[in-house]
């Protein structure tokens, strides 16, 4: 029966990793500027085009479906078509894994950057995800995989408890799950729920650790613990550098581009 489960689970889990028709990113990444940009510790989140990436955004009401935190090359693993293996990700196919960052040059990503982590403990969380990395799924847990193939809308209240799956394996579906346990174990803040405590002489923040089940890669987005880097911006970014169609400039008295340069059909692109 376990294997009869299990092999149910892994076809409906690629049924959740297939991509979705007609996605096309609106703002995919620079390539160059996103490898020049990324640190080790930094996340990288990626607005994703599969099955289950639509569910986790509608749960979340985010654009962000999936997280990944970037190591640099990991020692004595193999490259992949000639690219090391730099970032940590946990999926449902595959568990806990590497791939090379050009994984997602082709996606609308986030760099989200920890605040104030030291070296020490920045190499401790890489050192903690990469340690995980072969680590099964859990794929026990059939009837919360089953039920995202249901179109039921869902209460808002109850989205955020529907991403915590598994039966407690380190491994789950959301990926933001192995991301917030390796950011706690060095005590780095991600949400912490706040009590506050009133006394006439002083006003005490409690800061308790949340259920790791419960993040979701857009808590990495709005925690103001981790600063967004936008490569396009830290390379130099200067409007008037922009080339724009020739409608286009007709609008925002712009310089025209001539035809050779940048077609009249082309949207806007940058110089």
């Amino acid at each position: 029966m376990t294997r009869l489960f299990d092999r149910i689970g892994r076809r409906i889990a690629a049924y959740l990793q297939r991509p979705a028709s007609g996605y096309e990113p609106f703002t995919p990444a620079d390539p160059a500027a996103l490898r020049a940009c990324i640190r080790p510790a930094d996340i990288l989140l990626v607005e994703g085009r599969s099955h289950i990436a639509g569910v986790i955004k509608y749960l979340t009401h985010s654009t962000w479906s999936h997280a990944a935190i970037f190591v640099g090359p990991i020692p004595g693993r193999p490259a992949v078509d000639g690219e090391p293996c730099e970032l940590v990700e946990s999926n449902v196919e595959d568990g806990i894994t590497c791939a090379p960052l050009s994984r997602y040059f082709q996606f609308h990503t986030r760099i989200c950057r920890p605040v104030g982590l030291t070296p020490a403990d920045r190499d401790a969380v890489c050192r903690y995800v990469i340690e995980r990395i072969g680590l099964d799924y859990d794929l026990k847990n059939i009837i919360d995989l089953a039920r995202y193939l249901v179109p039921l809308p869902v209460p808002q209240r109850w989205r955020r408890r529907m991403i915590a799956l598994g039966s407690g394996d380190p491994t789950r579906l959301i990926c933001s799950t192995l991301i917030a346990r390796a950011f706690q174990s060095v005590g780095y803040p991600i949400l912490p729920a706040i009590t506050r405590v009133e006394s006439e002489t002083a006003r005490k923040e409690i800061y308790h650790i949340r259920d790791s089940s419960l993040y979701a890669p857009r808590d990495f987005d709005i925690s103001p613990y981790f600063a967004i880097i936008k490569p396009t911006i830290e390379m130099g970014f200067n409007y008037k550098a922009i080339v724009w169609s020739d409608a286009e400039a007709a609008q925002v008295g712009a310089p025209r581009a001539s035809p050779r340069a940048l077609p009249a059909s082309r949207p806007l692109s940058e110089a």
